[in-house]
């Protein structure tokens, strides 16, 4: 299958510059992102950490001056260039880094052109503009996922959970999304697919993540919230292994 050439927007005056190669590590996982831009009035000092990022991974810089005071007028100019990118046909999807709501209205432009929309922000995003993406990410997970590979004697904390790195517990919504997902998709029998239960829990909350409850995919998650049947079925002449799940 085709990757998807991806637009990445960066809005440098909400988001941390600290982990850029981890959320383009992240976003090679849906796409090629062939267009990487940032932007920000780069004559002001709070943006000065990101400058020297930008040349090592290519990212394009594009000037934006605040012509009044309290006002963010790069949105408008990452907003006009993603409508530009959209009219020119070069890309497949798009993905807005920022926590700014006021991207939302863009997100939701985007995607009824039949974009794929990524959004990637910190905890603090508020819900519309979340909402408003296919699938979002928070970067306190790309965070995490740093801190892990940089560890090179893990040794030294035998005792340490996964979970202590999540950015979210594990609670009662959860699990009623998750049974609430599982009878809509299961077959006659009450069985549904994994694979499939993850994508259209994603459908019904874009940022829903098992890297956000400190797990690396959904199968050990739903293990341990055990309140669900499982079952491995055998399939193929590679007898590759199916994971299925059903409400008890």
């Amino acid at each position: 299958m085709k990757d998807k050439n991806l637009a990445v927007l960066i809005d440098a005056d909400n988001v941390p510059y600290a982990h850029v190669k981890e959320m383009l590590n992240e976003i090679a996982k849906y796409g090629n992102p062939t267009i990487k831009r940032i932007y920000a009035d780069w004559t002001m000092p709070t943006v000065s950490g990101w400058k020297n990022i930008l040349l090592e991974n290519a990212i394009t810089p594009i000037q934006q001056y605040s012509y009044t005071s309290g006002k963010n007028s790069s949105d408008s100019a990452l907003i006009i260039d993603a409508m530009d990118l959209l009219y020119s046909k070069k890309v497949d999807g798009f993905c807005i880094v920022s926590s700014d709501s006021d991207f939302t209205r863009l997100a939701t432009r985007l995607r009824e052109a039949a974009m794929f929309v990524i959004g990637i922000g910190e905890k603090k995003t508020p819900q519309p503009f979340i909402t408003a993406c296919d699938k979002f990410i928070y970067i306190e997970i790309l965070k995490k996922a740093q801190d892990s590979d940089s560890t090179e004697k893990p040794k030294k904390q035998p005792n340490a959970k996964t979970e202590t790195s999540s950015v979210s517990k594990i609670d009662k919504n959860l699990i009623k999304l998750m049974k609430e997902s599982i009878d809509e998709i299961s077959d006659e029998n009450g069985w549904a697919f994994l694979g499939t239960l993850g994508s259209y829990i994603i459908k019904k909350k874009p940022d829903f993540d098992p890297r956000n409850y400190g797990f690396p995919k959904l199968y050990p998650l739903i293990k341990k919230i055990g309140v669900f049947k499982i079952e491995e079925k055998e399939t193929g002449v590679n007898n590759i292994k199916h994971i299925y799940i059903k409400n008890k």
